[in-house]
């Protein structure tokens, strides 16, 4: 793989973007302005029509390096909830409808879990992560967060699913733990950090 003086992340996400360049940086070093998101080369809105967290990742990522001209990463990430059979799953950003609205689906998530008891609340964050050359070569690696729905949000951290999810051994939610405890046991942080080889050599780090 030759390297690149940039990539590109499929993501508009600003919070999305900083934390998974924390995440590089702790594997590959300070990334600074060799990632950045889609708007930085106007970057294609992707449908993602993909039935499962790889086949979206990898959708916006052959898109983005298509028209980038330059290798792309991309993720797809949600909440899996057990007693709603994987659910919402790839679902998880528009569960309420809307595309993104983080309370509307944590109010939603919530209500339908009401009755539900707190040793049946078993839950798990699940990160696609994948790299795509202009060539078309193709990386996936995945990562799993697991826990417990607490009944109500806690904490200010974090963003989507993350003030209602206890990860096992903690008694905090993923909102109320710091950047740094978060990155080292979240399901981006994992994912990420098994694909970091494969993005510092785009980079020509490796």
């Amino acid at each position: 793989m030759n390297g690149a003086t940039r990539l590109v992340f499929a993501t508009r996400n600003a919070h999305k973007l900083r934390e998974v360049a924390t995440i590089l940086a702790e594997t590959i070093g300070a990334v600074g302005d060799a990632i950045v998101g889609s708007d930085a080369v106007g970057g294609p809105e992707v449908t993602e029509t993909g039935v499962t967290f790889d086949e979206n990742a990898l959708l916006k990522a052959r898109a983005l390096a298509q028209v980038s001209g330059l290798p792309a990463i991309a993720d797809d990430s949600g909440l899996c909830v057990e007693v709603l059979g994987g659910a919402p799953g790839v679902f998880s950003a528009r569960w309420a409808g809307g595309h993104g609205d983080d309370a509307a689906n944590l109010a939603l998530l919530l209500d339908q879990l009401r009755d539900v008891p707190a040793d049946r609340r078993r839950a798990w964050f699940e990160c696609a992560a994948v790299l795509v050359t202009p060539a078309g070569e193709t990386w996936v690696e995945t990562g799993r967060l697991t826990g417990t729905l607490a009944a109500s949000p806690r904490g200010t951290g974090g963003f989507g699913y993350d003030p209602i999810l206890v990860p096992d051994g903690e008694r905090r939610t993923c909102a109320q733990l710091t950047p740094a405890e978060k990155n080292a046991i979240s399901h981006r942080g994992r994912a990420f950090r098994s694909l970091a080889p494969r993005i510092a050599a785009a980079l020509g780090r490796g």
